[in-house]
């Protein structure tokens, strides 16, 4: 043990002269023998020289061009060390063999990028802090290296790169992408390249930090909008023929959709959304699974104020067939209000964008001096069917209303005399989902009255706030005249989303169920494989990716 010391000690005092020769000499390039001994020390067995060999070959490492590779090579050695002390050392010293050569940032941050999977949080650290420094000396070499990881690389790495991006990155853009336009530029294109195989949550995460850009802020042309209305169409599919058993692609496609309502609001175009959920999902509605019906409802609801007219006359007549199915002339029939709330809305709509239409659809005089108005044509059976069933709609649904309001009373009495939180929480659960059914059916009323004349007014404004959406702040006439504004419920039973009303002329975010699901971690769900799709609804049957 003593001559192990000894010869330790031997070991660590011959670096120290190696370090203090080359230290001192001006002209270092008279010593590489020096620097070899240095590099050498790595394949010894001193641990505590192999701690000062991480700290020496990154400080003379700018001089020795031609041992740069055998020196990278050492370092990335001393990695790999079992001792933490030599790695910690290690990983330290790897920003410092770009601190002179910068062509090398780009092949030591992805070796960092590999190391963040390291579990000790003095390594994890030391990792972290090394990304950091060559962030700031390069940011766009780092970059480009650390997507290349989110891009191509083994999964857990990967996974990882992105947990950085997000906790580490991100948060500091104004600080880091300098300058501004150019790195947005460059990160955007990074984006673009990442996102073949990525997980629901991974997508949110991304688009999230893209509209965060000045490039597509407020008051940028059309087009940089329709750029990011491009991204999140690629991401859905929408050239992919559709099958209503692939339930990865339906949710994927409802989830995109939601992201895309921001940017319809905004100028871009919804015709490819609305086009293939016209011409493959609507006509086989009634083969999607339940729970997909209304998150697709909501979805069409929210792009519906957007639609162009030409869109708007394609959709009209699919609308009006969910219509007539939610309306039914029975009027012991109990309709599925949340969906009818969503369909009547799409229908006004769509309708003021193209009134004329209506006019076969549901035997509406409305002349717009079109030869589409059809005005020589009898469509009177159409319009008495349509109104008959609005009668009865409205029928059933004040009737609900009485029950409901009599509930709520039901509820506050129940309130009062409820002794433990536990009931008060159950019973205040109650008295919302009243309240939202309420409101639902206030919204169906105020939609359907207008609807029996000849030649209705459609109503295109943002007057009716849907059920799922936050309430905005309003008098409190217009509050009783529109039934209030709304959080989220359903009468039915169906479970209902929630949303963010923000911008967009009080449409806002649309974040149902079924996004908050796909979207819900980084860590849940695989990722997607090409177009077989993994890890936005759960059931993914997308392959991995094996190990580089």
């Amino acid at each position: 043990m003593a001559s192990d010391s000894a010869a330790d000690a031997a070991e660590v005092e011959k670096l120290y002269e190696f370090g203090e020769r080359l230290n001192d000499e001006k002209d270092k390039s008279k010593h590489v023998s020096d620097y070899e001994g240095i590099i050498a020390a790595v394949k010894g067995q001193s641990v505590k020289a192999k701690q000062l060999a991480a700290q020496l070959i990154p400080r003379f490492f700018k001089f020795f061009p031609t041992l740069a590779s055998k020196a990278m090579t050492a370092q990335f050695d001393l990695v790999e060390e079992d001792e933490l002390g030599i790695r910690v050392q290690a990983i330290r010293g790897l920003p410092l063999l770009c601190k002179d050569t910068p062509e090398y940032v780009s092949k030591i941050v992805d070796v960092l990028g590999q190391l963040l999977t390291y579990e000790e949080n003095v390594e994890r650290d030391a990792v972290h802090k090394a990304l950091m420094s060559l962030l700031r000396q390069d940011i766009k070499a780092s970059l480009t290296a650390l997507f290349k990881h989110v891009e191509i690389g083994m999964e857990n790495v990967r996974e990882k790169v992105i947990c950085f991006l997000k906790d580490k990155v991100f948060p500091l853009k104004a600080e880091l992408l300098k300058p501004q336009e150019e790195m947005e530029r460059h990160v955007t294109d990074l984006v673009k390249k990442s996102l073949q195989d990525v997980t629901g949550a991974e997508f949110k995460l991304f688009m999230d930090f893209l509209r965060s850009f000045s490039i597509f802020g407020d008051g940028v042309p059309p087009e940089r909008i329709q750029e990011l209305i491009e991204i999140v169409e690629g991401q859905a599919d929408l050239d992919a023929q559709f099958n209503v058993e692939d339930i990865d692609h339906i949710d994927r496609l409802i989830s995109c959709m939601c992201m895309a309502l921001p940017f319809f609001a905004r100028g871009a175009s919804s015709s490819k959304f609305l086009n293939y959920i016209n011409k493959h999902i609507l006509p086989v509605f009634d083969k999607l699974p339940e729970e997909r019906k209304l998150d697709l409802l909501k979805n069409l609801a929210g792009s519906s104020p957007y639609a162009a007219a030409q869109e708007s006359r394609q959709l009209l007549p699919s609308i009006v067939t969910l219509l007539k199915k939610y309306m039914s002339r029975r009027r012991t029939e109990e309709p599925k209000y949340n969906y009818l709330e969503c369909s009547l809305y799409s229908f006004h709509h769509l309708a003021h964008k193209t009134p004329n239409s209506t006019n076969s659809l549901c035997g509406y005089k409305i002349v717009t001096g079109q030869p589409s108005d059809r005005l020589g044509e009898d469509f009177s059976e159409n319009y008495k069917d349509f109104t008959e069933r609005l009668s009865s709609t409205e029928e059933v649904v004040r009737n609900a209303m009485k029950k409901l309001t009599q509930g709520m009373a039901d509820h506050n009495k129940a309130m009062a005399a409820a002794k433990t939180e536990e009931a008060k929480s159950k019973i205040k659960a109650e008295q919302q989902k009243t309240t939202t059914a309420l409101r639902i059916c206030n919204n169906i009323l105020a939609m359907t009255q207008p609807l029996h004349a000849k030649a209705p007014s459609f109503i295109g404004d943002g007057k009716i706030n849907l059920s799922w959406k936050e309430p905005v702040k309003q008098s409190l006439a217009s509050t009783a005249a529109a039934g209030g504004k709304r959080n989220t419920a359903s009468l039915n039973g169906s479970s209902a989303s929630t949303a963010v009303n923000k911008k967009a002329r009080g449409e806002g975010i649309m974040q149902n169920q079924l996004v908050n699901r796909a979207l819900d971690g980084l860590s849940q769900g695989g990722r997607r494989s090409g177009r077989a799709g993994r890890g936005w609804g759960g059931r993914g049957r997308g392959r991995g990716r094996g190990f580089r």
